[in-house]
Formats: structure tokens, sequence, C-alpha cells
């Protein structure tokens, strides 16, 4: 049913990503589809990395240790803005195209009433592409 599974990481915040890493882990196995993990980063140094470059290292370490043993190689993809906050929204529905995902696996937030102003990011992915979105909510699991 799914060939490709995109999963966007904050390497900065992996504990907060755990459930819906899981997830995409059980899907991936389950459908035997490869997984693409998708980071966002500025040029300048920051908490994680110095530069694009090992970010993207860091990002490949992360897959290659994260994916699940189904025989499909994990591929990465970094992206650099200038404010990767502001620009999430539209860097994951381009990340979308640029791998080919048919499903984007990501964490979501309890909902909120600023949702109505600034909704989830999965909102947007889900609206203005043509892959599936499955959204996993915080709590145990």
């Amino acid at each position: 049913m799914f060939k490709k599974i995109m999963v966007p990481v904050d390497l900065a915040h992996l504990d907060a990503l755990k459930k819906s890493l899981n997830v995409a882990g059980d899907l991936a196995r389950h459908y035997d589809a490869a997984l693409c993990y998708v980071g966002v980063t500025t040029s300048q140094p920051g908490a994680v990395a110095r530069t694009p470059e090992e970010y993207g290292k860091k990002l490949e370490a992360f897959a290659r240790s994260h994916s699940p043993d189904n025989g499909q190689a994990p591929c990465t993809r970094v992206y650099i803005s200038h404010d990767p906050v502001a620009d999430l929204d539209d860097i994951l529905v381009k990340a979308v195209g640029d791998v080919g995902a048919d499903l984007v696996v990501m964490a979501t937030h309890l909902p909120k009433h600023l949702d109505a102003i600034m909704p989830a990011n999965g909102s947007k992915v889900a609206a203005h592409t043509a892959a599936s979105v499955f959204l996993v909510r915080p709590g145990a699991g």
C-alpha cells in the first residue's frame, strides 16, 4: 500500500519524536516501505551542528540507526532555511514531492486554541500534497 514514508525529524528534540518514530518504523516493516528522514536546519551554527553538512551527517547516522531492518535503505534529505520555524510547512510540502512520499508520519501536539490561527504543520501537508498524513500525538506508547 505505501512505498515511501517521509518522517520529519528535529534532531534537537528526538525525545518528543519517539512515538512517531516508532510508528513510522512499524509501518515501514508492515508495508515493506522505505523511510526517508527529513530535517531542516539553518546555515548558521546551531545546537545540533555547526554547518548544514555536519547536520546532514548526523541525520544520516540517525537514519541508519533508527530504520527498521526490512531490506529498504533509508534516505535523508536536509533543507536549509534562514527561519526553519516560519518555513517548515512549505519545506515539508516541497519535501513530499522531492522524496516521492506517499505517506508522511509526523509528531503533533495536543489541540490548542491557537490552532485556529496557527494550525499544526500536518494540516498544510495534508491540504497541499497527495500523500496520506499520519499525525502521532504525544504520550505513552
